[in-house]
């Protein structure tokens, strides 16, 4: 429109169509106010499009513009307003002040101090200009009229329906940037506040159209069409779309490469930028979502493992003062756990040599655990005795068949099931410890052996004992080969899910990343399986119709060679080759043959998809009883006025149920550094914790449930009745049923 290709009144026509498509939507009778995401989508095309060209409609159609604003202003007025708290990063009250602007209002807001100020933008390049004299005398053309989808109805006044059209709506017009203000406003650049929204559309756009392409990508985004620096409103968008919430549109390894990619692309400016979106981020730590933790760990190991692993650790040495609950301290913990994961146990000690009191921090020197290995200065045992026998019979080249009969007949009669499952899984386990591959083969080979062993999940549980007493020194490796054994069916989904709502793991909650890795690894892996299963009946389906069509076509054409007739000594013969008719025939059974086993492959992907979504259902179930379970017995009650305990205002009036009514003084780990939050109330405090840890295990495990629900809301929808009437029942916590639902209801009020 500004270089006159199409006329101001095609691009008005346009922007009525969409605001009248979004007045209809909100409307109750006459539209779906549950698709509002639709309707601020439409919305936000005009708006978005107008620093490009409000100045030149404001000099060639000023009324219709005015109208268009008026429309805007009185959609902005009816639409519902939009909170999101849920759904950022930093986990704090701010979100529930009224006053708060959602997306939708602080760009409406930034639009009209644009047109106030006479449409200028300094951000938006206007080479038309430097063509206006040929331009102005060349032929406008009209824009073809939008046309925007119908509103979808809903006939049923079911609140859990009305939701999951929420939900979809949420899923189909996502918002497509949070703000996240990691910077002061003294660090970060001062520019208009629609310069801001033109350079994140620009930064957002680049990553959006190069995403496959890294160095291109970092190359444009130094390279933006603007006339002041914006380093710092770079980063704060890299890192919103990094730990955007419940996923970043792309997968946040792609924004690691292109933040290391600027880092050399701008040597004297962005890697200091980098470095105090750490330092502001960690500040804040404690306040931050608990899935965007993982994320930041993730990335940040990732990146530092580009870069030599330098970092200026002494700024952080103090963090090994405080608890070892506290979330700096855990933060640190594990960033440099996933470091030796990226590099070895040396090279990231001799990193922070400069604060060696951060050695402390570091994981023991990852090796196996063998309960069994001979050493001559140790005392033989029937263990020691059976494990160097099944050893031999490995090497031996024994099959799976003739070691399961000797652990049936030798093993089990004589010491027990409980000890076979520790001799035959800590051998297997170490005779696969040399590596990766080692361990996928000892399992493939022999894996049936630990499954007849371990046929209930009682088993499986002693199993992952097994598994975590052996690799206790090595995460990576306990993650690893649990995850594998669900992979092979050794071990249940239920039965893992059981296994980290343990009492010896439900106490790492707080401390280590060990059994959400665990567990996260679990449940993604339980719906990859169903998603797989989706995609290929989806492709089988599309495979029958086109070997239906193929096997039709093959029928006929031979049905019509056969009807081809010709009269020899007075009786009606085909006229075609005998050898033409076999070969039709041959591809006409081929074919037909090609369409039943596709069917039967049909059958067999539905039938699994059929137990695949049972078991979904199942593990949803488990989880989410087992994280009530263990937060109604460690969260302090509410009030008897109903007012809901604040976790992290410190409030001293916040008691906990007790445990063990002996308990008369709190636990304090002089090791680990003294809990500023300490105090003496024994009788209303779960045994082993102070006051502070207690209240950190509550957010933690809080905030891990949140994680979930966010991340399979599609799910907890499909089977929101049988959750309410199985798993939510009776007077549950309020904290519980919050983090629960707050990836089904964007605004917690609902």
């Amino acid at each position: 429109m500004c270089s006159k290709v199409i006329s101001p009144n095609s691009i008005i026509e346009t922007y009525e169509t969409l605001l009248s498509s979004a007045a209809t939507i909100l409307d109750e009778d006459a539209g779906n106010p549950s698709w509002q995401p639709r309707a601020d989508f439409y919305v936000y095309c005009i708006l978005a499009s107008l620093p490009w060209g409000g100045s030149e409609l404001f000099e060639q159609a000023p009324d219709e513009l005015e109208r268009v604003l008026v429309g805007i202003q009185s959609y902005i007025s009816i639409r519902r307003h939009f909170d999101d708290i849920a759904f950022s990063v930093f986990e704090t009250d701010e979100g529930n002040s009224p006053n708060k602007k959602d997306f939708m209002e602080d760009l409406w807001e930034r639009m009209q101090l644009l047109s106030r100020n006479g449409w200028k933008v300094k951000s938006v390049p206007k080479p038309h200009l430097s063509f206006e004299a040929q331009l102005v005398v060349g032929k406008s053309h009209r824009f073809h009229p939008v046309s925007c989808p119908p509103p979808t109805f809903t006939m049923s006044s079911s609140e859990i329906l009305k939701g999951q059209e929420k939900h979809e709506a949420n899923l189909k017009y996502p918002q497509r940037l949070r703000r996240l203000h990691i910077f002061p406003t003294n660090k970060a650049e001062n520019m208009q506040p629609v310069d801001r929204f033109v350079v994140e559309e620009y930064i957002l756009d680049v990553l959006l159209f190069f995403n496959g392409c890294r160095k291109e990508c970092a190359f444009y985004l130094v390279s933006l069409p603007v006339s002041f620096r914006y380093e710092y409103l770079m980063a704060e968008t890299i890192f919103s779309q990094l730990l955007l919430l419940p996923n970043p549109p792309f997968r946040p390894i792609y924004y690691t490469l292109v933040i290391i990619d600027l880092c050399k692309a701008l040597p004297a400016a962005f890697p200091s930028v980098v470095v105090a979106a750490v330092h502001a981020l960690f500040d804040r730590i404690s306040n931050m979502d608990t899935e965007c933790r993982t994320r930041l760990i993730l990335w940040f190991s990732h990146h530092l493992s580009n870069f030599q692993f330098i970092w200026p650790w002494q700024e952080w040495a103090n963090v090994k003062g405080l608890p070892k609950w506290a979330p700096q301290r855990v933060f640190v913990q594990e960033v440099l756990e996933r470091e030796i994961r990226l590099s070895y146990f040396e090279k990231i000690k001799q990193s922070i040599e400069d604060a060696a009191e951060l050695e402390g921090l570091l994981p023991p020197k990852a090796g196996p655990n063998f309960r069994y290995h001979t050493d001559e200065s140790k005392e033989s045992t029937e263990g020691h005795r059976i494990s160097k026998e099944l050893v031999s019979m490995v090497r031996g080249r024994k099959t799976t068949r003739d070691i399961i009969l000797w652990v049936e007949e030798q093993i089990v009669p004589a010491n027990g099931t409980k000890f076979a499952v520790d001799v035959v899984s800590q051998t297997l386990l170490d005779i696969g410890s040399k590596s990766f591959t080692h361990l996928i083969t000892v399992l493939e080979r022999y894996g049936q052996i630990i499954s007849k062993l371990c046929p209930d999940e009682e088993m499986q549980l002693l199993l992952m004992d097994e598994v975590s007493a052996y690799w206790k020194n090595s995460t990576q490796m306990t993650a690893i080969a649990i995850d594998r054994m669900m992979g092979y069916r050794l071990i249940s989904n239920l039965a893992i899910v059981k296994w980290v709502f343990s009492p010896a793991n439900v106490d790492q909650f707080h401390v280590s990343d060990r059994p959400w890795e665990i567990l996260r690894n679990t449940v993604s892996k339980t719906y990859n399986r169903i998603s797989d299963l989706r995609k290929e009946i989806q492709t089988l389906r599309k495979s029958i119709q086109v070997a239906k069509e193929a096997s039709a076509k093959a029928i006929k054409e031979l049905e019509e060679a056969k009807s081809i007739l010709e009269i020899v000594e007075g009786q009606p013969v085909s006229s075609e080759r005998p050898g033409r008719l076999r070969r039709l025939q041959g591809f006409a059974d081929k074919a037909k043959e090609e369409e039943v086993t596709i069917e039967e492959s049909l059958e067999a992907k539905q039938a699994l998809l059929a137990r695949g979504l049972e078991e979904g259902k199942e593990l949803l179930r488990l989880l989410f009883k087992s994280f009530v379970d263990v937060l109604t017995e460690r969260l302090p009650p509410v009030s008897a006025d109903g007012d809901v305990p604040n976790l992290r205002a410190g409030d001293p009036n916040v008691t906990f149920p007790a445990s063990d009514p002996e308990a008369a003084t709190m636990e304090i780990d002089d090791e680990n550094g003294a809990d500023n939050n300490s105090q003496v109330n024994g009788e209303n405090m779960k045994a082993g914790y102070t006051i502070g840890e207690l209240e950190q295990w509550c957010l933690c495990t809080l905030g891990y449930l949140k994680s979930f629900s966010r991340q399979y809301a599609t799910e907890i929808w499909s089977h929101i009745g049988m959750l309410d009437e199985e798993v939510f029942v009776g007077s549950i916590h309020p904290l519980i049923r919050k983090a629960a639902f707050s990836g089904l209801c964007r605004q917690m009020n609902q």
